[in-house]
């Protein structure tokens, strides 16, 4: 079988990730990539995977010159399915699809909020573009049963929606004892530290600068956060005003160190409020982390008991800092919600709805 995946871009994200992970997981898919925009690190290792990447060129949310060209591309590639990631994708590519004749089209919601999508306010506009363009595909996958509900709400037919859970390659975030110790010496921690560790775009949804000020009421507390965004600068400046500029570490985005930086945490803190997911809290729980979260669909959709180390804790600075000095400091267990979310489990699961969709002979197995 033959498919474009279609997404808006490949920089460092939890979408461009999580497709990176799939694609050598979908052995019987031949897979091509097509970028609309910022061909980045993630278009780096996929080509370096061996998996094919073209970068359309897009300049913007209205370069309507992008659709003919995205269609041509279709109609020439083959394809039997074309699969779409985030919104600007998913908008061009169904619309590129159905000028191209490719009728099976797949598109995947990975962050679909409450009241925003990627990170951005919802406005009507917005919703009603992607509702009407969303019935000219085939389905539309949710990545929880959050997402599921919330596209159910927008209007999206029950029947159209499945639900595929984000993946994680479990072993690869295992503890590592000497990870921990050298990643320490590279980032100036020391051994006895206790690092308070968060993760994720430093983007105003993530709220890094509710856990900056919770960090900097705990005494002898080190900070270290993980990635980049629009709200780097700030989040500096709100570290100055509150005493804490000294104590956190900025580790920058990352590609392939994340699971040594996990290693190097004693706890992991998610302060965003509104997720689609929480892919970064179920990989730090596979490195054996206590974690504390605001919100987390891949945790609050399933039974309770599943994930004994992490708990759910209130959204403002006082509330997180009281968590934080009650935070036992151990590795944990690997709970059993972390084994839910295997990423072959995932691509077994894509790969069956592929087959469903085309109708092309599918026979499961556990590889």
């Amino acid at each position: 079988m033959r498919v474009l995946h279609i997404i808006t871009g490949l920089g460092i994200g939890g979408a461009e990730q999580q497709l990176r992970l799939l694609i050598p997981h979908m052995r019987e898919v031949h897979s091509s990539v097509v970028t609309l925009t910022n061909p980045g690190a993630v278009a780096d290792a996929l080509r370096a995977d061996g998996v094919p990447v073209t970068h359309l060129g897009m300049r913007g949310n209205r370069d309507l010159t992008a659709l003919p060209r995205l269609a041509r591309l279709i109609a020439g590639g083959g394809f039997d399915l074309v699969h779409t990631h985030l919104y600007r994708a998913c908008v061009y590519g169904r619309l590129a699809a159905r000028l191209a004749g490719v009728r099976t089209v797949i598109a995947t919601e990975h962050s679909l909020g409450a009241a925003q999508i990627e990170g951005r306010p919802l406005s009507a506009g917005a919703r009603a573009l992607y509702v009407a363009t969303e019935r000219l595909g085939t389905a539309t996958v949710a990545v929880s049963d959050t997402v599921a509900r919330r596209l159910a709400g927008w209007g999206v037919r029950p029947a159209r929606i499945r639900v595929v859970p984000n993946g994680i390659d479990v072993g690869r975030f295992a503890f590592d004892a000497g990870a921990r110790r050298a990643a320490r010496r590279r980032l100036g921690l020391a051994p006895d530290a206790y690092v308070v560790g968060g993760v994720g775009r430093l983007a105003a949804g993530k709220r890094f600068g509710t856990l900056i000020r919770a960090v900097a009421d705990v005494p002898g507390a080190r900070l270290l956060l993980v990635g980049e965004g629009d709200q780097r600068e700030r989040l500096e400046r709100v570290a100055r005003e509150c005493g804490a500029a000294e104590r956190v570490v900025w580790a920058g985005a990352v590609s392939r160190g994340l699971p040594e930086l996990l290693s190097a945490m004693d706890v992991f803190v998610s302060t965003s409020a509104e997720e689609a997911f929480g892919l970064a809290i179920v990989e730090a729980l596979a490195a054996g982390l206590p974690v504390r979260y605001v919100a987390c669909p891949a945790l609050d959709d399933l039974p309770a008991g599943e994930a004994p180390g992490a708990l759910r804790i209130g959204a403002s600075a006082a509330e997180v800092a009281a968590a934080l000095r009650s935070v036992p400091r151990e590795r944990l267990p690997v709970p059993d919600a972390v084994r839910r979310y295997d990423i072959a489990h995932s691509a077994r699961q894509l790969t069956s709805l592929y087959h469903e969709a085309t109708k092309l002979p599918y026979e499961a197995s556990d590889r």
